[in-house]
């Protein structure tokens, strides 16, 4: 792509997105522009239709990565070279919604016992505890944690966006310990070299054989953890706002997904097999 990839790079920083968004999108334009094997500039909607028709049915991407080649082609068009985009001859694919993949408490308790190594019970617990994101707890830093306000500051969260979530008490007490031992200077879970954060792969691998010592099957990554913090508080009575500004949703009908995951409401629901007379 060579100068219009420098010029999309330009826009998306100048658009203020992400380090990581930045690098994911102009990653799909590449595979995009070497599917082809011709400059983007020759190229328009039957190239791009016939490309996301072929990373459906022929690639068999996954959903994500589809829903990131339409978003990074569709900056790159109507952005860098400021072209009219038709989303009706060009249509999204339609996102199939699953329901995330959440832990019950005693798994959660479970999982975390089978966690010998301080720091890495530290992370996890505070994930949990926090609801937060992987890379807000890597990105975590010493002074964000404020005990006298029972808060934790997550700095630029997703959409680039500061906010305070709960610090819970087991949660202060347990990083006090963490404290006096690692004796961390600026980043709260520094990698090997202090000046660094702990990278997301290590918490990930953390988390993998804190499952399997735990004995559970369940398909969960770090990131189950937020989900499970949101339906233990929904289900515990905290309701869906304070849920939804704790875990930084723009919107309720994103933090709304965990209402079908809880069953609270389902339960006080009569089947109609129910309200049949006796015989």
């Amino acid at each position: 792509m060579g100068a219009l990839y420098d010029q999309m790079k330009m826009d998306l920083e100048l658009k203020n997105f992400s380090p990581k968004t930045i690098t994911c999108y102009l990653t799909c334009m590449v595979k995009f522009v070497r599917h082809y094997g011709q400059s983007p500039v020759e190229m328009g909607e039957e190239e791009i239709r016939k490309y996301l028709h072929h990373l459906i049915h022929e690639k068999e991407a996954s959903q994500s990565f589809i829903n990131q080649a339409y978003s990074a082609i569709k900056f790159f068009y109507e952005v860098t070279l400021g072209r009219p985009w038709n989303a009706t001859r060009i249509p999204r694919s339609k996102i199939r919604k699953k329901l995330p993949v959440v832990l019950s408490m005693h798994e959660v308790q479970s999982l975390l016992s089978s966690v010998a190594n301080l720091k890495h019970l530290a992370i996890l617990i505070t994930i949990y505890s926090a609801g937060l994101r992987l890379a807000e707890a890597t990105h975590l830093k010493v002074s964000d944690i404020d005990s006298e306000r029972m808060t934790i500051l997550v700095r630029q969260g997703k959409g680039n966006k500061d906010r305070y979530t709960v610090l819970g008490q087991k949660n202060l007490e347990l990083l006090r310990q963490y404290y006096k031992t690692y004796r961390p200077v600026e980043w709260l879970f520094p990698s090997k070299d202090p000046a660094q954060p702990l990278s997301g792969s290590s918490v990930q691998k953390v988390f993998k054989n804190a499952l399997r010592r735990a004995g559970i099957k369940k398909k969960a990554s770090v990131h189950t953890l937020r989900h499970s913090f949101a339906t233990h508080l929904l289900e515990s009575g905290t309701d869906l706002y304070h849920i939804q500004r704790l875990l930084g949703h723009t919107t309720a009908k994103t933090t709304s997904v965990y209402l079908h995951i809880t069953g609270r409401d389902i339960a006080k629901v009569k089947s109609p097999i129910d309200l049949l007379p006796s015989h």
